[in-house]
């Protein structure tokens, strides 16, 4: 058995200690733990990558703190429309889903299109009817309301703008005041040296036109190879979709020989900011290495690793 290794996100972006209140610390806090929990507990037992990150992110979307799963956004026809991906190091399997509503966990939705179809991304009613081919669980849309994000889109509804998960909206008139780009996802190394890597959220609040960001995209918000790394991003989408930035953090391993830390600060700190990208990546590699990486103020993160060391950290 080798080291193994879970490395869990639930957004990045203007997270500042300043504006966290002790109790909402301490819920967030709380919530990344349950997530890592259920996700090494698999790897413990010596269960798969795969395994581990649809655990881990499956906590994460159940959990109405985050924008994915239970906790989505509302688009500007107030409804949720959420995105996922996820993927196999060992044999580059992947599935995603994207624009799919009334599904609890769209994280396994996406497993099951990787597992279950000859497809990789399957989006919007045709997802769903798949997902109801297979025995996945919906929820009515009462499940996934939040007061919160509700009044977060009444504020802005009338205008072309678009909110990033928790933005802070001015009280006295609808301008965003700060960014937090809410994804959840999750990457591991297994104990034989198998990589996954999964990613999950509900988009942007009073998106339009169907927008899809680089969450389900295989390359760009979600990659794993055995040979490079797994890699999950949150941030911007649009920049992560143009920088392919998963997929970069591999090619730089494999074509340029950098390490996992080399190569996703290549990325998220030049890469990136050329282009206005921001946000952040977690990876590891196939020895259990690990990296979090984010250009903005902060990023809800965590880690565990077989020789016993573990952290969870918010801000930079």
């Amino acid at each position: 058995m080798k080291n193994f290794t879970l490395v869990i996100h639930g957004g990045a972006g203007t997270i500042l200690r300043k504006d966290m209140s002790p109790e909402k610390e301490r819920v967030y806090r709380q919530a990344l733990q349950d997530a890592l929990d259920a996700g090494f507990d698999v790897l413990l037992k010596n269960g798969s990558a795969l395994d581990a990150v649809t655990a881990a992110v499956v906590s994460l979307e159940d959990n109405i703190v985050f924008n994915a799963g239970r906790g989505s956004v509302f688009t500007n026809t107030g409804v949720h429309e959420m995105d996922a991906a996820i993927m196999n190091g060992l044999n580059l399997t992947a599935g995603a889903v994207a624009a799919v509503r009334n599904i609890r966990n769209p994280i396994q939705l996406a497993r099951a299109v990787m597992l279950e179809s000859d497809h990789v991304f399957l989006t919007g009613e045709g997802a769903v009817q798949f997902a109801r081919e297979h025995d996945i669980r919906f929820e009515t849309d009462d499940y996934f309301f939040s007061q919160f994000r509700f009044d977060q889109l009444k504020a802005i509804r009338a205008t072309n703008d678009y909110a990033l998960d928790h933005t802070r909206i001015d009280d006295e008139s609808p301008v965003i005041k700060e960014k937090k780009f809410g994804t959840v996802g999750a990457v591991a190394c297994d104990g034989f040296g198998n990589l996954a890597a999964a990613t999950s959220t509900g988009g942007m609040t009073n998106k339009k036109f169907g927008r899809i960001g680089d969450s389900p995209l295989i390359g760009c918000g979600t990659y794993a190879n055995n040979k490079t790394c797994a890699i999950s991003a949150t941030g911007h989408g649009e920049p992560f979709i143009k920088a392919v930035a998963a997929y970069d953090v591999s090619s730089l391993m494999e074509y340029k020989q950098l390490s996992l830390e080399e190569a996703m600060r290549v990325v998220v700190f030049e890469k990136l900011p050329a282009i206005e990208g921001e946000g952040g990546l977690i990876g590891v590699d196939a020895q259990g290495n690990l990296s979090m990486q984010f250009n903005s103020d902060g990023m809800y993160r965590g880690y565990r690793k077989s020789d016993g060391s573990e952290d969870i950290l918010i801000y930079k």
